[in-house]
Formats: structure tokens, sequence, C-alpha cells
């Protein structure tokens, strides 16, 4: 009799039991009264962890946040940690699955907790829990860390994607406010002192002022008049359109070109008989199959093999095999023949390329180690290739390299020369600089209105998310490296765009609108 009068009992209240059973894992045991007013809703140990779960939860989010608008730069830390670990692996994906699932295994618990307390439930999370909670937050703090010593730049580029998304994120924050207005409300009513409501409710309301109030300070060059955006900011392909072809190949210049690219952006180093040659990284690993060629000398520098040598390697199968970049799709079998027969390519043959389309082009020099013959004659030699054997429109050469600039400038004049850093502009207009190359990082619409004022267009690398570009747009920028040619020429417009009435009407209906919600769940 007793047995089937508790069963009886579970079966009234099933709600209950998957709660209790979810967070406390006591599937057959629940408190079956709710807790009165002035009662606490849990025990001592319980009060105490309790805003660790919520810290994880922040944290969690704030990590998920952070690696989530990181995107832009995930091949740049693969790419790093394949020069300290030796081998090509998506880590950058792998971390953003695991922020993901730690962030949505917190978010439950609390949801649970949160309808345990509106069930007049005491909370009681099982051991498993609490090791997990300690886990997430053993992580996020560690991984945050991790960033803002090896990664400083990434601070810069969340601060970067507040401009863009800070209007969203503040109806989000809005949106959960309201949601927590139904516990907040319930706690507060069942509470049996002032004293004890002040507590739960006045932390509330100063948040959701504080959030009402918080776009009063809020900036984002997307956010403009009709009529005052500026044109499309031109392409340029990062060593052609290496999401879709191998780097720094014919095919992938080729790939950025079919696209509309405006540009071509690559890297020149000298081969040990003094043929300028494309190539990014110091040795042939990642892009070649030299440790099937030569596997005794695959550690070697590139620059210390002889052009005769570097072009019987292989490219392109390295691409195949280790796909770069996340959310790469899959290749047409047209594609993947091309791939697969890439050769090295040299400077002399992208220069005809580039000059044959009538595509600018910009590329990084590097100097000739030590005992090389051509350390001291290399500016020389790729001059000569530029002026001599490609003979490419000098007005297409943007011309970055800064020690010689002088003799460049007597020897080829009609280059585009470009700075790769800023400065005040006296010093630009005195080396006649007409274009400025930054990181993107660096961007500000005010510095951009600066230079441009001056006449000095500004080009910022490496962009290649829609709302990095979108920014940059919006900020004046005159042209983006990017090695998502394909993804960003069909932006129409800036992702985000709106005008200061539209966002002024969006700001005040939400805050009209969840003030309404606020007192009316109060209310009932």
């Amino acid at each position: 009799v007793v047995r089937r009068r508790l069963l009886q009992r579970y079966e009234h209240q099933p709600f209950i039991s998957c709660l209790a059973g979810f967070y406390s894992c006591r599937w057959k045991r629940y408190q079956r009264h709710s807790t009165q007013p002035g009662e606490c809703c849990c025990s001592m140990r319980e009060c105490m962890f309790f805003p660790l779960l919520v810290a994880a939860f922040c944290l969690s989010l704030v990590f998920l946040y952070t690696w989530g608008e990181g995107k832009n730069d995930y091949n740049s830390f693969d790419w790093y940690n394949y020069g300290n670990l030796g081998f090509w692996f998506l880590w950058s994906l792998l971390i953003l699955i695991v922020a993901a699932l730690l962030f949505t295994y917190i978010s439950l618990l609390l949801v649970l907790a949160m309808c345990l307390l509106a069930e007049g439930q005491q909370l009681y999370l099982h051991w498993s829990h609490k090791i997990g909670t300690f886990l997430v937050l053993g992580f996020c703090i560690s991984s945050l860390f991790a960033l803002s010593i090896l990664w400083r730049d990434h601070r810069k580029t969340v601060r970067l994607s507040f401009q863009v998304t800070a209007p969203y994120l503040h109806l989000g924050a809005i949106a959960i406010m309201v949601l927590l207005a139904w516990p907040v409300a319930l706690h507060a009513i069942r509470a049996d002192k002032k004293v004890t409501q002040v507590i739960i409710v006045g932390p509330y309301l100063a948040i959701l002022l504080f959030l009402f109030l918080i776009p009063l300070g809020m900036y984002s060059p997307c956010i403009r008049e009709m009529g005052t955006l500026g044109p499309k900011p031109a392409l340029i392909g990062h060593r052609g359109a290496p999401m879709l072809a191998p780097e720094n190949t014919e095919m992938s210049f080729l790939k950025t070109i079919e696209h509309g690219g405006d540009g071509l952006e690559t890297d020149v180093a000298i081969s040990y008989d003094g043929v300028p040659f494309l190539m990014h990284d110091d040795t042939l690993t990642r892009t070649t199959n030299i440790q099937e060629v030569y596997p005794n000398d695959a550690g070697r520098g590139a620059s210390f093999f002889s052009w005769d040598a570097l072009k019987k390697l292989n490219a392109g199968k390295w691409f195949l095999k280790n796909k770069p970049f996340v959310g790469m799709g899959s290749l047409s079998k047209a594609d993947r023949k091309q791939a697969m027969n890439q050769s090295i390519y040299t400077l002399s043959s992208f220069l005809r390329l580039a000059d044959s389309h009538n595509k600018l082009v910009i590329f990084d020099l590097y100097r000739p180690p030590e005992k090389h013959p051509y350390r001291n004659l290399w500016l020389r030699k790729v001059l000569d290739v530029i002026l001599n054997e490609s003979k490419i429109k000098r007005h297409l050469v943007l011309w970055l390299h800064h020690s010689v600039r002088s003799f460049v400038q007597s020897v080829a004049p009609g280059f585009q020369h470009t700075m790769g850093r800023k400065a005040p502009i006296e010093d630009l207009l005195k080396h006649k600089i007409v274009k400025l190359n930054l990181v993107y990082t660096d961007m500000s619409s005010e510095d951009i209105r600066k230079y441009a004022e001056a006449n000095i267009t500004t080009n910022f690398y490496v962009v290649n998310e829609p709302w990095l570009y979108s920014l940059a747009w919006c900020s004046g920028a005159h042209s983006v490296t990017t090695n998502a040619v394909h993804l960003l020429k069909d932006l129409s417009q800036p992702l985000f765009l709106m005008t200061p009435r539209q966002y002024n009407t969006m700001w005040i209906l939400t805050d009209l609108t969840s003030a309404f919600l606020i007192s009316l769940i109060f209310a009932l």
C-alpha cells in the first residue's frame, strides 16, 4: 500500500522528478513539499557552490563569444601550432566545439537550478556535476589567461567585434533579464523580510537600468545616415585564394581572378641559384611533398635549394590531405585534379599573370639567410625580375619593402609605395607613401579618415569574416587582403548597417517592451 501511494505521488509530479533527476541524480527522491517563505532554498554548502555555477556560466559564455569572434584568425592559430608541434591539425575548430559543449552543459545546469527553485525545491547538485563545474571553470580561466598572454591581439579583435555586435548583444542581454524576472519575482515574493527582498531585487534592477542606458555610450561605424557609406573595399587575395586552392600557386591566383579579386598578395624568397619564387614558410615541409622527394633535406631552409630542385616538388597534394581552413567546401573533380598538379610558382610567372589581368600586386620579400650567395643581392634580383623579365605595368606594383625605398624610387619610378605601419602624415608624404598596409587590429575610422584627407589609402590584412569586412567597409577602408575573396565579393552592403533613427527606434522599443513584460511578471 505504501509503495502504491509513493508511486502515485511520483506520477503526479513527473516534472519535478525529472528536474531533480537531471540536477541531483535523484530519480526516486525529491522534496515533497515546497519551500515556504523565509526558508532557505538549500544547505549552506549548496549556497556557497551556486555562485560558482553562475561564474562558470558567465566565464564559459565569455570564452565562447571570445573564441567564436576570433574565427578570422583560426588559420593563423593553427599555423602557429603547426610550427610548434610539427603536424597540422584544426585545433581552432576543436576548441570551438569544446567551448560550445561546455557552455551548453553549464547552461542546462543553471536552467535546471532555476526551475527547481521556482518549484520551491531545495538545491542539491550531484558531486559529478560539481566536478564538471570545476572543470569548466578551470578550462575557461586557463584558456582566457593563455589567450591574453600568447595571443594579445585577440583582445583587439573582440573589441572590434563589439562595434558591430553590441546593438544585438544588448538585445540578447535584455531578453535574458526578462526571462530572469520570473524567478527573481518569485523569490522576492516568498521572502518574509524586506531586507531579503531588497537583496534579491536590488541588484537585478540595477543591472536592468544599466542595460537600459548603455546604448547612450555605444559606438558603431555601421550606424550611420543614409548616403554616407563609402565605396566597397577592394579585395586582394592573400596568397591567392587559399580556401579554394593551394596557397601561392598558379591555381590559387587564377581562382582569385575568377572570383573578381582586385589584387594578388604573395611572399617572395630567393633560391640558392638566384631565382625568386613564392613561398611563405621558411621550410618546404608544410606546403610541398619534400619528405617524399628529398626526405633527408626536409628540414632545410627553402632558400638553400636550387630552382631545378624546387620545380620537382609538388605544391598541391598537401592541400587535399590537410584542409587548412575551417569550413572549407569540397572541391569539384576538376579542381581536385588541378590542385594535385600544382608546383612552386616563380615571381616572374606571378607578375606576368597579374599584368595580363591588370591586377594589383603586393608581396613580402624575405631576405636570404646567412651564407646564401644572394644575401646581399636579393633586392636587385627581385627588381630585375619586375622591371626586365615580367615588365609588369609599374602602377600595379604596391612596393612594401622599406629598407631601400629611396633606391627603388630612383630606379623604378611609378610603383605605388606602401608602408606597413602607421606613421605621422608628414613622414609618409616625405617618403612619397600613397598607401598603408596595416593589420586589421589597427583599424580606426578616425585614422582612416585622417589619412584619406592626405590622399593616403589604407589596406587591412587579413580580413576573412563578413562582420570584419563590414566593419572595414563602414570605417572607410580602401581595400582588404583576404583569404575569402569568393565569400566577401557577394556582400552587397555591410552587415549590421542601420541608420541612427532605426537604431534608436529599436533601442526604445526594446526597453519599453521589456519594462512592460517585467512589470507584468512582478505584478502577477
